[in-house]
């Protein structure tokens, strides 16, 4: 490695983060609301992830001289993150629906004993799950601002944004219109089914978590070659002409193509909500 190339590396290094800060001081670096109450974030990587692969991509392709490299690694910074979230993502999401099932089975409770609706809900907010914590209360804090309870559950629905979830807020839409009783054993009843869907969701997650294990297994070695023939230039010499450039990008190509494959086959999928959003209701 010379001089020069050090020097472009570092040049590009800088360059690429004057530009991420330059964006974030347009864009800002606040996810959306959700994703902040979800995770507890006060920035997201999606906000950074496209200068954060130029600065990379720059930075491998001054520092190796190889245009394909550096396009395969900026490429890498991106996809790379979202194939290794995945798993926690899905996690996430069956955590938050294991939490609506504890929250609903507390509402029934609360509601056996013969108070409101609009009391239980409230009663049940103060001992909500963690996941869901943000949320309830919000729907609580509606229900006491007197919005209609069918408005605040309709947007705690929203809120919450899960077609399981939309199971039990329906349950209580219908309870609210109807004020009958049975309504704590209907949730109980929900609560049951909802319970055997998580069971369902993490025995599924399970057999996805082989594949995903291997995928970075294989990405890990693959890095790893990659970096010892950047060591070994005598040996990795012929990547650095022009066809060999070719050759070194349709080979990147394919690689990451398969990734993406095994990752889109391991993706979880979710269902149509059973309630509409706010902004798409009539």
């Amino acid at each position: 490695m010379t001089a020069a190339q050090v020097v472009a590396g570092v040049a590009a290094l800088v360059a690429a983060s004057g530009i991420a800060l330059m964006m974030a001081a347009v864009g800002g670096w606040q996810p959306r609301e959700r994703v902040r109450r979800a995770t507890g974030r006060s920035w997201s990587w999606t906000a950074v992830r496209l200068p954060a692969a130029a600065g990379v991509g720059a930075v491998v392709w001054a520092l190796t001289g190889w245009p394909a490299l550096g396009l395969g690694a900026a490429t890498a910074t991106i996809g790379l993150p979202a194939m290794a979230r995945a798993g926690t993502n899905a996690e996430d999401q069956i955590d938050r629906v294991e939490a609506v099932e504890e929250w609903t089975r507390r509402l029934a409770d609360v509601l056996a004993i013969g108070i409101g609706l609009e009391q239980a809900i409230q009663t049940a907010a103060r001992t909500a799950p963690p996941s869901i914590a943000a949320e309830v209360a919000t729907l609580s804090a509606r229900l006491a601002a007197r919005t209609p309870t069918e408005t605040a559950l309709r947007r705690f629905a929203d809120d919450l944004d899960d077609p399981t979830a939309d199971l039990v807020v329906a349950a209580l839409i219908l309870a609210s219109r109807r004020r009958g009783p049975g309504v704590a054993a209907a949730l109980t009843a929900i609560a049951d089914s909802v319970g055997e869907e998580v069971a369902a969701r993490r025995r599924i997650e399970a057999d996805r978590a082989k594949p995903r294990t291997t995928a970075r297994a294989v990405t890990v070695i693959t890095l790893a070659i990659i970096a010892a023939g950047l060591l070994n230039r005598s040996y990795t010499g012929p990547y650095g002409t022009i066809l060999g450039q070719v050759v070194l990008s349709a080979t990147l190509g394919f690689f990451g193509a398969a990734l993406w494959w095994m990752h889109s086959m391991t993706r979880s999928t979710r269902p149509a909500r059973i309630l509409a959003a706010a902004e798409g209701r009539t």
